[in-house]
């Protein structure tokens, strides 16, 4: 498979999971009477925030694949850092305005960054007791 067109099925992966686990969140605030619509703002912001960081770094790494390839590895390294310093500033400043807006649940804002992880590793799992191969 193509590489770019893995990434994209990936990042739809990851958007499929985000979409589950904030509903999961969303009724788990509601279990707990603490349900309001910043807790809604906030699961959208960070989902978004998650998948796009997600396709940034994929998109990234596959540059820096390219430049590898081109034997140009530190035009590669070059690329990984400046993206990953690029988005952290990025996500760095949406999740702050956005908390500091008063629009969002703060804490359903940050959760959905930590979904990416596990959503990866369920992907993996399942993809090879599928049986499917990349």
């Amino acid at each position: 498979m193509d590489s770019r067109k893995y990434v994209l099925k990936q990042t739809a992966f990851i958007a499929i999971g985000q979409a589950v686990c904030v509903a999961a969140m969303v009724g788990i605030y509601a279990l707990l009477n603490k349900f309001n619509t910043g807790v809604i703002w906030g699961g959208i912001v960070g989902a978004a925030v998650a998948v796009l960081n997600f396709l940034f770094m994929a998109i990234g790494a596959l540059m820096a694949a390219d430049k590898a390839a081109d034997q140009d590895v530190k035009a590669g390294q070059a690329i990984v850092r400046n993206s990953m310093i690029l988005r952290l500033a990025l996500m760095a400043v949406v999740l702050i305005a956005f908390a500091k807006s008063g629009i969002c649940d703060v804490l359903a804002m940050v959760l959905p960054l930590a979904f990416t992880r596990p959503i990866l590793m369920l992907v993996e799992f399942f993809g090879k007791a599928g049986g499917k191969e990349k």
